[in-house]
């Protein structure tokens, strides 16, 4: 009768500990994007993205010509949709946006400083500032030499 009792109860606390295990699981599979903050979140983040780069002389340079309206808009969709967000990216190639910029490393790593700032102006969670980072590595080469990847026709 005691085993019967301490095998139930084994299997009792087995069933809350898998029982707990799966209400933890949605948690840690949330997107990146939730993460970020959900839609607020990105729109803070790019907002506060702007505050920086205005106030950065070697950056705001290239956005004299720039709808900043524009620009901010489609950021967030960006961000949202490199986020694993609702929303799709609707402008242009990283190499159409910057073929008319001569960037070098120093402007690269600037951006990416006011991109840090401006997460943790917003509290990112610093896992998240990295996944974020991490997820927008793959577009560097098509940033900084975005010739290689315009057709004749995409060029100006």
């Amino acid at each position: 009768m005691r085993n019967r009792v301490l095998i139930n109860r084994v299997a009792g606390c087995g069933l809350v500990l898998f029982l707990a295990g799966c209400a933890l699981k949605p948690s840690q599979q949330a997107t990146l994007y939730d993460r970020l903050g959900g839609n607020e979140g990105v729109t803070a983040i790019v907002d506060n993205l702007l505050y920086e780069l205005a106030g950065n002389e070697k950056l705001i340079g290239f956005f004299e010509e720039t709808d900043i309206n524009r620009f901010r808009t489609k950021l967030i969709e960006q961000l949202c949709e490199v986020s694993d967000g609702p929303c799709r990216y609707s402008g242009d190639s990283m190499a159409k946006a910057h073929s008319n910029m001569t960037l070098n490393r120093s402007h690269f790593d600037s951006l990416v400083n006011d991109l840090i700032a401006a997460m943790d102006a917003n509290d990112t969670p610093v896992a998240a500032q990295n996944d974020l980072l991490a997820r927008l590595v793959p577009m560097y080469d098509e940033v900084m030499h975005p010739q290689k990847y315009l057709s004749d026709a995409d060029q100006y």
